[in-house]
């Protein structure tokens, strides 16, 4: 007992002085002004966000897997599932046919004693005079006695091995006929299999007929396609060159002025034959802005006498805002003066204040003892 408290003293020693140089060493790392450094390990940190990832992808794909290997199990387990519950619905179907055809009540060995009609099969009481069930005393039967008891115990063996070989030839038939099912059933099912393949060969015939008459088709389609194009590109050159002679003909390379006319009257051109206004129409431009000029000087006369007019208002509004603001001025002054009277007496009565507080109320100073206390440890 002792050394097992000697060796768990030892081990809570060692840990102690394991933390206790962890310690040393984070106070070696924080109280160093120059090894410390501002904020956290950014590399140390971005290591740790990039393992996170490589972590979380790799459980992401395992996840992923796992999630595909579930749904094949659970549609192999589906499938299995419903295998099962066809072949028991098949067996019990079997099975009650059995009971219903070859396992009637009649058959049963203990039917007599639940058979309906048994008071009406079984002996009378006294059947005769000579009964050997009678007895001396009136009884029919004394306890304990059983004068058929061999010949019943005979009859049973045999009612009882009639019925054991009838059971076994029962089973064996049932086992034949589901054997027989079974054939039937593979031969069913192989008989699909080549139908189904049959089938996939026709369709794959069929599809491979389908693509080579589509690629006559487009082998036809493409010719007809490329002939198309070389009779469009034929005649739109043609139609073409029949431009390029119609409007070196015409009068808008020939710069007709008649052309521009417009139907509506003289004063009005079409805009994409007009080649340019005539020395009439361009004197009148040069009248009009004459005229247009004239007009501006004039305006801009009545908005100079204006202008004078309103600079002549807000010099006077100034003059008026300048006395205001000199009144203003001195009510200021002489609040300010009063202001500064009333701050002096609050001053004095705060310093008087201060010093009765530093010299009688806070006369208690902390000592070194008290701030050697903080910053000790590294938490």
């Amino acid at each position: 007992m002792s050394k097992l408290v000697l060796q768990q003293e030892r081990q809570e020693a060692a840990a102690l002085e394991r933390r206790r140089q962890l310690e040393l060493q984070r106070q070696s790392r924080i109280f160093n002004a120059r090894v410390r450094t501002i904020g956290v390990d950014k590399d140390a940190l971005d290591t740790q966000v990039k393992e996170r990832k490589i972590q979380e992808a790799a459980e992401k794909a395992r996840n992923e897997e796992l999630a595909n290997e579930m749904k094949q199990n659970y549609k192999i387990m589906c499938m299995l599932e419903k295998r099962h519950k066809n072949d028991i619905r098949n067996i019990n179907k079997a099975v009650s046919e059995f009971q219903k055809n070859l396992q009637k009540p009649e058959t049963r060995r203990e039917f007599d004693l639940n058979d309906p009609q048994a008071l009406k099969k079984d002996r009378p009481a006294r059947v005769s005079d000579d009964d050997p069930r009678c007895t001396v005393s009136g009884l029919q039967k004394f306890l304990g006695e059983d004068l058929n008891y061999d010949q019943r115990m005979k009859f049973q063996k045999e009612q009882l091995r009639e019925w054991s070989l009838q059971q076994q030839k029962d089973l064996k038939n049932a086992l034949a006929d589901q054997k027989f099912a079974d054939d039937l059933h593979d031969k069913y099912r192989i008989a699909l299999d080549q139908k189904t393949m049959e089938q996939q060969q026709k369709e794959e015939e069929n599809r491979r007929a389908v693509c080579a008459a589509t690629k006559d088709f487009n082998r036809s389609q493409a010719a007809e396609l490329a002939e198309k194009k070389k009779l469009e590109k034929y005649q739109k050159m043609k139609d073409d060159m029949n431009e390029i002679s119609s409007l070196l003909q015409g009068d808008l390379l020939s710069e007709n002025p008649d052309q521009a006319i417009s139907s509506f009257g003289t004063h009005r051109v079409i805009t994409d034959r007009w080649k340019g206004m005539n020395q009439d129409q361009l004197r009148a431009i040069r009248d009009t802005q004459q005229q247009q000029v004239l007009e501006k000087l004039r305006r801009n006369q009545e908005e100079r006498r204006v202008d004078a007019e309103w600079d002549r208002q807000r010099i006077h509004t100034a003059r008026a805002q300048l006395i205001l603001e000199r009144h203003l001025q001195r009510q200021n002054r002489e609040r300010r003066r009063a202001l500064d009277n009333m701050n002096a007496d609050m001053s004095q009565e705060q310093k008087s204040k201060n010093i009765y507080l530093k010299e009688e109320e806070y006369s208690n100073y902390p000592t070194d003892e008290y701030f050697a206390q903080f910053n000790t440890t590294s938490r």
